[in-house]
């Protein structure tokens, strides 16, 4: 369980929000927030307007932070000159850049202090996007390909919910751990190819409907519309 959450939550701070289209901006890594040990740390090293920001915990190969030459412990702590507080702050700035943007982040890199990289935003695949939809609801989609056959041929498990975040949509509606997803938007869901492009034409606004198989019950769900200020 603890591992699905925190799955989840590196899936959060991939890349900021949508447009219409669902062209998501994206950087190309797995971030946090940091640990106050870690702000006091920075606090004391560098000044206390650095004690913040967004670390980077990896480097996705062949993507705009690998070409740009980012590295996986380095302190993202400005966003063309404004300074990134934490990990959502990031993302706001990553969707309003735009793709295909050049931007410049400002970097603390240890025995190396503070230096400029230059990025550009680069376009969210499909995969991903898919995947960022369904953390706007709340859940995480556990990808049965990942899933070894057994030794008697056992196909794979189907796609199931891996986890659902506090407070979310998915909570609200009563979605569960280990539901196992047989429909979504209306479309039949039986890999995790079809979960992906059902939640790619669903969008991440809503409302979504979900039917599940829940203790060999058939369980309707639906995820309300998101909130927009």
């Amino acid at each position: 369980m603890r591992r699905a959450l925190a799955a989840l939550g590196l899936l959060l701070m991939l890349a900021g929000g949508a447009d219409g289209a669902i062209r998501w901006g994206w950087l190309g890594v797995r971030i946090r927030d940091l640990s106050e040990q870690e702000m006091d740390e920075i606090s004391q090293k560098y000044g206390l307007r650095e004690g913040f920001g967004a670390i980077i915990l990896e480097v996705i190969k062949e993507t705009p932070a690998e070409a740009s030459g980012l590295r996986t412990g380095d302190l993202i702590v400005a966003f063309s000159d404004r300074p990134v507080t934490d990990t959502r702050t990031l993302q706001r700035y990553v969707a309003s850049a735009g793709v295909g943007q050049t931007v410049k982040l400002t970097v603390l890199r240890r025995e190396e202090g503070r230096r400029p990289v230059s990025i550009r935003i680069g376009l969210m695949p499909d995969s991903v996007v898919a995947e960022r939809v369904a953390a706007e609801y709340g859940f995480l989609v556990r990808d049965p390909e990942t899933q070894l056959e057994s030794a008697n041929g056992r196909p794979p498990d189907p796609p199931a919910v891996a986890a659902v975040l506090a407070r979310s949509r998915a909570e609200k509606a009563g979605l569960r751990i280990g539901d196992v997803l047989l429909e979504l938007g209306g479309q039949p869901v039986d890999t995790l190819e079809a979960v992906r492009g059902a939640l790619l034409a669903a969008g991440p606004e809503g409302p979504l409907g979900l039917l599940v198989s829940r203790n060999g019950d058939r369980v309707q769900v639906q995820l309300e519309k998101a909130n927009v200020p």
